[in-house]
């Protein structure tokens, strides 16, 4: 008879390999800029700012 510790590892090791086994949705993401910009840096960043307005009364 094994312990109960060894049988609920046995299972989390199992179900955790289930996980593992399960498709990842990758998403198409752009690479990161590289770090300080070759065009200006912090200052570009502070003046790309937007506002986005989403109406739900429609």
């Amino acid at each position: 008879m094994l312990d109960a510790y060894v049988i609920e590892e046995i299972k989390r090791r199992e179900r955790q390999r289930e996980r593992d086994d399960r498709p990842v949705v990758e998403l198409p993401l752009p690479p990161p800029a590289p770090p300080g910009g070759a065009e200006g840096g912090d200052r570009d960043r502070k003046d790309d700012r937007g506002v986005v307005i989403i109406d739900y009364s429609g």
